[in-house]
């Protein structure tokens, strides 16, 4: 067995979610390759040779696969799935865009979000914004599948994978990359930092938010927000925690304003320790937080953040 891992990244830089999908394909058995499709990206793939447990790395290098659109990655990777029992994805908006078109071409089934590897054709994946979790056995001769990257450990930096070019796909040329509007910060990404502070419609404002980047300013963390909040107009879509936004798991995870909805529970229950901050003591996220404080944030948050100096 033999599993194929798509490699994610900007034509510079690997995802470290390549490291969390390879562990996870490391757990299927056999070999592991990686394929890094992109335009002037040979960089990442001496970054990717890098990755334990990697024993080739495949480099599709032209034009058409620099903005990573979907339309040209799928057929490059269907028309190379043959000799592979897993190919596999990191749950990442590129691995949802890509892997269920890669999965109609081989005329396959897709299984999503794993959590764990049962065994290399059974997988645990949860249901039900996470209240349930369901085991799927796949009799396919390939198992396409992608990885929540928060529920396996990334692979260590020790490997030396050998990196062989291969041939490109013609371009498809049925979509092209209009542009990106992304947020730029000096502050962690969200899905990868170790503390994470997320605030809620019970913030009240835009201006409010304040509060939470002085907080996190002085942990050094990432934020985020409930979907309320972003509905709101209090922050920008990419903050979003929850079924519908991102997926995170940090050592440290403070829920500011936050009543709990199912959906966003979703996105970060799997935190190390989550404390919640909120004036409602009957709010459903101190059913999940290790320490719960009931207060008015207005109050809390300014003596939290001189507290830690």
């Amino acid at each position: 067995m033999t599993a194929l891992v798509l490699a994610e990244h900007d034509n510079q830089t690997l995802n470290p979610a390549t490291a969390s999908a390879v562990a996870a394909a490391m757990q299927m058995g056999g070999d592991v390759h990686l394929l890094v499709a992109g335009s002037g990206c040979a960089g990442v793939a001496q970054q990717a040779a890098k990755i334990a447990g990697v024993g080739k790395v495949l480099l599709v290098d032209a034009p058409h696969y620099k903005d990573g659109l979907a339309e040209n990655i799928a057929p490059l990777i269907a028309g190379g799935a043959e000799g592979y029992s897993h190919i596999v994805a990191a749950a990442t908006s590129l691995g949802k865009d890509v892997m269920p078109r890669a999965a109609a071409l081989l005329d396959t089934q897709q299984i999503s979000d794993i959590i764990r590897v049962e065994s290399p054709d059974t997988f645990t994946r949860p249901i039900y914004a996470g209240n349930a979790l369901q085991t799927v056995q796949s009799s396919d001769a390939i198992k396409l599948v992608t990885v929540r990257v928060t529920a396996f450990d990334k692979a260590g930096d020790s490997g030396s994978a050998s990196v062989e070019a291969i041939e490109a796909e013609a371009d498809a040329g049925l979509s092209s990359f209009a542009g990106l509007e992304a947020t730029k910060s000096d502050r962690p990404e969200l899905t990868a930092a170790r503390v994470v502070v997320s605030g809620g419609r019970g913030l009240g404002s835009k201006e409010n938010f304040a509060l939470i980047e002085a907080l996190a300013d002085k942990l050094g963390a990432a934020i985020g927000a409930s979907r309320a909040a972003v509905d709101a107009g209090y922050v920008p879509n990419d903050y979003q925690v929850g079924q519908t936004g991102k997926v995170v798991a940090p050592e440290l995870y403070i829920a500011v304003g936050i009543s709990g909805a199912i959906q966003h529970l979703a996105g970060m229950k799997e935190s190390k320790i989550i404390v919640a901050i909120n004036k409602d003591e009957n709010a459903p996220i101190f059913e999940i937080a290790d320490y719960g404080l009931v207060g008015d944030l207005f109050e809390v948050l300014p003596k939290l953040t001189a507290a830690l100096g």
